[in-house]
C-alpha cells in the first residue's frame, strides 16, 4: 500500500503535474501587486500598499538563481525528524532568488547536491522532496528542495 503524501505545510506548494508541475505557492495583493512567500491570507504586508486589495494565490517561479548557500552540520530542530541513533549526514541549505518575483526563498538542496555542486548565481529549480516518512501513520511528509537546472534530483 502506498503512503499518503502530505505537505509538511498545507498551502505552501503544489505537486500538481497537470497544473505546471511542482511549484511554491504565494499570494499577490491586487492593490499593490506585492507577492508574498510564505503566503499571506489575512492582509497585505507591504507598508506602501494603498490598501483595499484582495490577496490571491499565485504559483511562484519554478526557477531562480542561487543567492547564497551553506551546509548544516547539526541535527535540525522540529518539524524536521532526525533519528538520534542514525549516523548524522550534513545537509545543504540554499537561498534562491526567484526568477520573476525577485524574492529570496530558503530551502534544502535536493538529495545528492552539496556545497561543492553550487555557486552563487547558478540557475536552480524547485522540485518536490520528502521530509520524512512515518510508517506508523503511513504518511510521507513532502516539502520543496532546490536542484541545479539539468542536475539530478
Amino acid at each position: 500500500m502506498a503512503r499518503t503524501r502530505t505537505p509538511v505545510v498545507t498551502g505552501w506548494f503544489t505537486e500538481d503535474a497537470a497544473g505546471g508541475g511542482f511549484r511554491l505557492l504565494g499570494t499577490r495583493c491586487s492593490a499593490c501587486t506585492a507577492v508574498f512567500f510564505p503566503r499571506e491570507d489575512a492582509y497585505c504586508r507591504n507598508p506602501r500598499c494603498p490598501g483595499g486589495g484582495e490577496l490571491a494565490e499565485v504559483p511562484l517561479s519554478a526557477r531562480g538563481r542561487v543567492w547564497s548557500y551553506t551546509d548544516g552540520r547539526y541535527r535540525p530542530p522540529a518539524p524536521y525528524v532526525s533519528d538520534p541513533d542514525a549516523p548524522w549526514e550534513p545537509y545543504t541549505l540554499v537561498a534562491v532568488e526567484l526568477e520573476a518575483e525577485g524574492m529570496v526563498v530558503l530551502g534544502q538542496a535536493a538529495p545528492g547536491v552539496g556545497v561543492a555542486d553550487l555557486a552563487v548565481g547558478m540557475e536552480v529549480e524547485v522540485v518536490g522532496g520528502v521530509l520524512n516518512e512515518d510508517a506508523a501513520t503511513d504518511t510521507t511528509w513532502t516539502t520543496w528542495r532546490f536542484k541545479p537546472v539539468g542536475g539530478a534530483a
